[in-house]
């Protein structure tokens, strides 16, 4: 079963993302913020599949988040999340590292479509 870490600073779409993904026998951990996410991916040796990470978060944003991810376990997949054109377009230059940026909001079926998309990319 893949593993997915989920970093967003809004309670109800980290719970809407690990319920939707969960439907497709993901192992979903979640975390509020990019530097607790940095921290379990960092405890867990980076055994996770994917990292499913919201753009803009406090503490450290999910660009940030990426980019520690990419260093430090440079076989992660990593999604990015936002809701703003302008988080968008920062992460327009992340291609090397990031496999697609999901726009809010998005139904259950795209983002699990999403998930599913670049858990096939690792694969391949």
């Amino acid at each position: 079963m893949p593993r997915v870490l989920i970093a967003d600073d809004e309670d109800s779409m980290r719970q809407l993302v690990s319920r939707a993904i969960a439907m497709d026998g993901h192992v979903t951990v979640t975390a509020e913020d990019g530097a607790e996410a940095l921290e379990i991916l960092t405890r867990e040796h980076g055994a996770f599949d994917l990292l499913l990470t919201d753009i803009q978060m406090p503490v450290m944003d999910g660009i940030a988040l990426a980019l520690a991810a990419a260093r430090d376990f440079p076989d992660l997949k990593i999604l990015l999340m936002t809701g703003y054109a302008d988080q968008r377009e920062r992460a327009s230059g992340l291609n090397a590292i990031v496999h697609d940026v999901v726009t809010k909001p998005f139904s259950v079926a795209d983002i699990r479509t999403a998930v599913a998309d670049a858990l096939a990319a690792r694969k391949a």
